[in-house]
């Protein structure tokens, strides 16, 4: 297949390993920041073929898994209300609240839907002008354009039936609370294309600079990914620190400006708790002020949440590069895709899910 048959070549891919091992002269910590990127590592076995001098660790690049639990016990409580219609991806649905999840509402009577765009939401709006219709909208800047162009559609047809339950999170904020954090040994980063994409990726140089890291906008294949790894550590073994641009097919300096627009309109940022790593500054978008009649959180009056978390699942350490998912000790026993404690054992992105589905411990 064009454009997707060449960025997998073997032959490629044992050129660049082979120039990767000639590269390296000494141990270097690499952390993918996006679970597109952890997936695919772990798929096409890139982690096993590289030098013992080259660690990869696993950021908190999916969405779902870094959606605080008390969005989740808001939207389940939400769900319950008999005039609401929850509406929001598949993977959203199975992730652990404090005592619920949005499936454990289904089954208990709640309307609760799958979609595959916010879009099908307004539809659903307009197709149930009785209901309040609440899209659960999580994600980071990648997916934040189209669920503000969802909300903007209802405001011009005038359905004031639909809202939004927002959770949107910004990548570069949680790169610096790692890098400022005493437990950090991550010294390279390969930056997410698809967010770059729609953010370009000019806001990425300050932490390079501040923090003296390579970081490398990087692609989704497997030579994407080699060459972006040999990016970082060429800048490494020579003392540099900058941002690079691997995915030059699909990422700018700029990125999108019409997405980045609608952003803009809908959203203003704010601070963000994030699952498993806390409160982070600065770090999240909030549904702005003239669009309040649109956010459920401000819509459906909720009692104070009181959040609770599986003590025996330790994801915040794993989205930390901490830890390897297997370095959790109910990682495959109490923890399995299908009795998930964390979300990172949920999510088509999650970490422990790409280690479980891919046999990287014996426990699988």
């Amino acid at each position: 297949m064009k454009y997707v048959d060449e960025y997998r070549d073997p032959a490629l891919a044992v050129r660049l390993l082979e120039e990767i091992r000639q590269t390296v002269t000494r141990p270097w910590v690499v952390m993918e920041i996006c679970g597109g990127h952890t997936h695919a590592i772990m798929k096409n076995g890139l982690d096993q073929l590289l030098p013992p001098q080259v660690e990869l660790v696993h950021g908190p690049g999916c969405p779902v898994c870094v959606t605080p639990v008390e969005t989740i016990d808001r939207a389940v409580a939400i769900a319950a209300r008999p005039e609401v219609i929850l509406a929001s991806f598949g993977d959203m649905l199975r992730v652990p609240g404090s005592s619920s999840s949005l499936f454990m509402a289904k089954s208990a009577g709640a309307d609760v839907r799958m979609v595959y765009s916010p879009l099908e939401a307004v539809a659903l709006a307009r197709q149930n002008p009785e209901r309040e219709v609440v899209f659960l909208a999580v994600g980071f800047e990648t997916t934040a354009p189209g669920n503000g162009m969802a909300l903007l559609q209802a405001k011009r047809e005038g359905l004031t039936n639909f809202s939004l339950l927002a959770s949107h999170v910004l990548v570069p904020p949680a790169i610096r609370a790692l890098l400022s954090s005493p437990s950090n040994r991550v010294q390279g980063y390969l930056a997410p294309g698809h967010v770059c994409t729609v953010m370009g990726w000019q806001e990425y140089v300050p932490l390079a600079e501040e923090f003296k890291v390579p970081i490398v906008v990087t692609g989704f294949e497997p030579l994407d990914i080699l060459v972006g790894l040999l990016m970082v550590l060429r800048q490494l073994e020579a003392g540099r620190h900058e941002v690079e641009n691997q995915y030059g097919r699909s990422v700018s300096r700029g990125g999108n400006p019409a997405a980045q627009r609608i952003m803009a309109e809908v959203f203003a940022v704010s601070d963000r708790p994030w699952r498993g790593i806390g409160m982070l500054p600065a770090s999240g978008l909030v549904i702005r002020e003239h669009l309040a009649a649109y956010d459920a959180e401000r819509k459906f009056a909720v009692e104070t949440i009181r959040v609770r978390e599986s003590e025996a699942c330790k994801s915040g350490s794993v989205l930390q590069g901490l830890i390897k998912p297997d370095g959790c000790p109910a990682f495959g026993r109490e923890c399995t895709p299908e009795h998930p404690l964390g979300a990172t054992m949920v999510s088509g992105e999650g970490a422990c899910a790409a280690y479980y589905t891919y046999h990287r411990t014996s426990h699988a």
